[in-house]
């Protein structure tokens, strides 16, 4: 039975990778292939230099621009008198291939069109237009390299893919080839002849050209014209030209000029195959090859969309980082201003002080807990403000119960009720607190002396339903401890000085948390509805008109996980719980008031900075590994660097308002490179289980007992002193 449980297991775990498992395969292969038709890597734009031709056949040398070199003899072809074969290399262009179709369809005039496979998939429109409007279409290869300097193989990879884009494009095949950097046939030497030979090895008629319009260096509507236009009136001649490759204004301009100014001296534009009187150098393509093409092409259309969205995600993702940064940086400061200016002087103080002494009920809800139960207590017990201590054991299996009652420490109550979750232990714990202000907390986290003191100052204003402390991280010294350490200060006590200048608090932390009784009552309690009970309660209180506010001097300290799958246990609940949260109160969205107020400010930033914004934000490190690869390299890394300056400016600030060292901020780049992609794959998984309709229980994290109290600061004085004794101190003090 172990072992089958233990088997299960082992099935079970890999599953939550799965998903993002695919994603990610998707994603690369779709930036893979994108970068591969647009040239971006495996392209070779190297041009060889001439070379000798004395392997070259004389004739071949001295013949006609269309070469037949598939039997034992080469055979060449000139273009007949009064003949002129336009051919345009490199396209199609979405820009300038319609032009010049247009210009061709309006004089009545065909052409040959060289394409290369990454145009060709990336635009088969264009290619399905030229074959019906009844040009032709001739192989430039897939990626435009220049073919002396590859190998056999490559030139075969070279066509067999040009072949399968125009098959999906087109669904044909054709047996026209012009080689990259060609011009006329006397430029074939030693290094580019056998790779002739190897071309129409494979069936392949190679064309040339006998006159370069020279488009491509943009001399000039009229040089264009000029070098067009035979020399010799009447003489037949195949013209280069481009549609793609850059700015074709002027090659346009000259088919409109030089069209009918040659058919007006009795030339005609045949295609290339008509001019020869040889048979369509197309062939349809049917069945499996054409099922292949037709695929091939389509994953190129979906890469190519799937890169706008991503591009249109990352903008969205870097406006939203800016934009939380931003309102951080000047909301956290006028925070910082507002808390400095007012000063309160502690209306809530410690017995002695003439100040108010109404002691506090903590709860201390507990399960399995034995490793930190009894540090937690003890530091209850060093508070300077008089407190009723109350642990709700949920059906703790390890003793915890019993540690806290062997302390046999006055004012410490231990409740016990069956495994329920935590939502029903706190209440429990209402239930029999005595007091109107509660104090909650985690059973694995230490408070300071001055933590529920300060935790309760804001209560003096009576329109302030719940305050949330500043929780800390103990166990900081390992690096995922570091790393969490970062995010707490400036992920959550940043956030939290952000929304409390907003009025739209989202989340009292369950480690470090205070509340009214009688506001508690009037939500109903604590609510299992959701994984994240403190974030529902504190969305119940906003919608009931209360004020949530932030106490940043109630310092907690917490052991975080100190395991990958124990912080991933941890962050799933979470993630999951405030989806749940959000999707609970969705309706404040549309109501007036408190309600309205909450629901149209803190429902909408906690979505965008919470769940959208962590969901995308891979996309920067995405984008960081696709530029660094392919390109523009420097251009990526400088702004990869200023995302990563501006969130260490965040960071430095954040840790400055909460005087912690900045040492740890060193670990800042590898967190954003490694710790963010384990997020983004907890909040992926998190949105899977939302969708899917599945449902979490409250997951035990493992314990180890660190923290055995809290840090010391030179404000925290230490008053161990029990509820009942601070009692009659004050009834005495009166008396």
């Amino acid at each position: 039975m172990k072992s089958a449980s233990a088997g299960s297991r082992r099935r079970r775990l890999p599953l939550r990778y799965l998903l993002p498992s695919i994603l990610l395969v998707v994603v690369v292969v779709m930036l893979l292939l994108r970068g591969y038709v647009h040239s971006e890597f495996l392209a070779d734009h190297r041009v060889r230099p001439a070379a000798g031709t004395s392997s070259v056949p004389e004739k071949v040398l001295s013949g006609g621009p269309v070469l037949d070199a598939r039997g034992d003899e080469p055979v060449s072809h000139r273009v007949p008198d009064h003949k002129i074969v336009l051919t345009f290399d490199d396209g199609p262009d979405p820009e300038w291939t319609p032009k010049i179709l247009d210009k061709l369809a309006e004089y009545d005039a065909h052409a040959v069109f060289f394409v290369t496979g990454t145009m060709t998939s990336r635009h088969p429109e264009l290619v399905r237009r030229m074959v019906a409007e009844g040009h032709e279409v001739g192989l430039h290869t897939f990626n435009h390299p220049d073919l002396s300097y590859q190998s056999a193989s490559r030139i075969d990879r070279e066509l067999a893919q040009s072949q399968l884009a125009l098959a999906g494009a087109a669904g044909i095949r054709t047996s026209l080839f012009r080689p990259p950097y060609s011009s006329t046939v006397d430029a074939l030497d030693d290094k580019s002849w056998p790779v002739t030979r190897q071309i129409a090895s494979h069936g392949y008629l190679s064309a040339f050209i006998d006159t370069d319009s020279r488009d491509w260096a943009r001399p000039g509507v009229d040089e264009i014209v000029r070098l067009a236009t035979p020399q010799q009136s009447g003489k037949g001649a195949m013209v280069l030209m481009h549609d793609s490759g850059g700015n074709r204004s002027q090659t346009v301009a000259a088919l409109d000029r030089l069209l009918p100014r040659l058919q007006a001296q009795g030339y005609a534009f045949p295609h290339l195959t008509e001019a020869l009187g040889a048979p369509s150098p197309h062939t349809a393509v049917h069945g499996l090859d054409r099922w292949k093409g037709y695929a091939f092409v389509a994953a190129v259309g979906v890469s190519e969309h799937a890169m706008s969205v991503l591009v249109v995600a990352l903008a969205i993702v870097g406006a939203l980082v800016m934009a939380r940064f931003v309102l951080m940086l000047v909301l956290s400061a006028a925070h910082a201003r507002r808390t400095r200016r007012r000063g309160r002087g502690n209306p809530w103080g410690p017995p002695g002080s003439g100040r108010v002494t109404e002691p506090v009920t903590v709860l201390v809800p507990a399960y399995n807990e034995r490793e930190c139960i009894a540090n937690t207590v003890r530091s209850l017990m060093n508070s300077d403000h008089p407190v009723e201590v109350i642990v709700i054991d949920d059906g703790s299996t390890d003793g915890t119960p019993e540690i806290v009652e062997a302390l046999r420490m006055p004012g410490v109550r231990v409740v016990r009720q069956p495994n329920s979750g935590k939502p029903v232990a706190l209440n429990t714990g209402l239930q029999h607190a005595s007091y109107e202000l509660i104090v909650m907390m985690d059973g694995d986290t230490v408070f300071e002396s001055t933590t529920v003191r300060e935790l309760i100052q804001p209560f003096v204003d009576p329109r302030v339903g719940a305050v949330a402390g500043n929780a800390k991280v103990g166990n900081r010294h390992k690096l995922i401890g570091a790393w969490q350490h970062i995010e707490y200060v400036m992920g959550f006590n940043l956030d939290r000085r952000m929304y409390d200048m907003l009025r739209c608090m989202p989340t009292i932390p369950g480690a470090v948390g205070a509340f009214r009784l009688s506001a508690l009552r009037r939500v109903g309690g604590m609510s299992d509805d959701t994984l994240a009970e403190d974030t529902d309660v504190t969305m119940a209180l906003h919608r009931d008109g209360w004020r949530v506010v932030y106490a940043e001097k109630a310092r907690a300290w917490t052991e975080a996980p100190v395991t990958v799958k124990q912080l991933w246990s941890q962050r799933y609940r979470w993630s999951y719980g405030t989806m749940q949260a959000i999707w609970k109160h969705r309706r404040a969205v549309v109501e007036r008031g408190p309600s309205g107020h909450f629901g149209r400010v803190g429902l909408p930033l906690v979505s965008l900075f919470m769940v959208l914004a962590p969901l995308l934000a891979p996309l920067i490190d995405v984008f960081l590994v696709y530029g660094l690869v392919f390109g523009p390299t420097l251009r990526t890394a400088l702004a990869w660097a200023a995302v990563l300056a501006l969130q260490g400016v965040c960071a430095a600030y954040a840790f400055r308002l909460d005087r912690e060292r900045l040492t740890p901020l060193l670990t800042l780049p590898l967190q954003q490179l490694l710790y963010r992609q384990l997020m983004y794959v907890v909040l992926l998984q998190s949105w899977i289980t939302a969708l899917t309709g599945g449902r979490l229980r409250w997951q035990k994290l493992r314990r180890t007992g660190q923290l055995e109290a809290a840090p010391l600061t030179p404000q925290a004085v230490v008053h161990a002193v029990p509820v009942q004794e601070r009692d009659a101190r004050e009834q005495s003090s009166a008396a």
